[in-house]
């Protein structure tokens, strides 16, 4: 049932994200985000400094930690609702996480069964191909299916 659960969050999840693929496609402006909406607006750093309640430059330094990733969250929340925008915060994964799961899992099953295969060469054991890659796709499995945390 525990993993039933687990499962059904990484699906869930995984979905979820999905969606913000597109956006993964749209870079940051140079500037940044603030002042591109800004300026896009028409509205001055003068004005947007009346409307945060703080100085010109006050706002030049806030634009320019955006563009420089310094910048706070809160910071850009409280920037985003100036402009009456909302700000959205995700991590989009570079894959899906199912298969970066399964990446990591091939990845640490290869650790595991790399030494026992050197040992049984040397003792002159060696076991064909493909029964290596029935013994490598098993401990993949079990990896997958077992607690998580071993893949870390």
């Amino acid at each position: 049932m525990k993993n039933q659960l687990r499962d059904l969050q990484l699906l869930q999840v995984d979905t979820l994200l999905t969606s913000f693929g597109a956006v993964q496609s749209i870079s940051r402006p140079r500037l940044g985000w603030v002042r591109a909406i800004r300026e896009s607006l028409g509205m001055s750093a003068a004005a947007f400094a009346r409307r945060l309640g703080m100085s010109h430059a006050g706002v030049r330094k806030l634009e320019s930690s955006e563009a420089t990733d310094t910048i706070t969250l809160g910071t850009l929340r409280k920037l985003a609702s100036a402009l009456d925008c909302e700000l959205h915060y995700a991590l989009v994964p570079r894959t899906s996480l199912t298969q970066l799961l399964h990446e990591r899992a091939e990845v640490v099953a290869r650790e595991r069964l790399a030494p026992i295969a050197h040992s049984m060469v040397l003792e002159d054991q060696a076991v064909n191909s493909s029964l290596n890659n029935l013994q490598f796709d098993r401990a993949v499995k079990d990896l997958i299916e077992g607690s998580r945390r071993e893949l870390w």
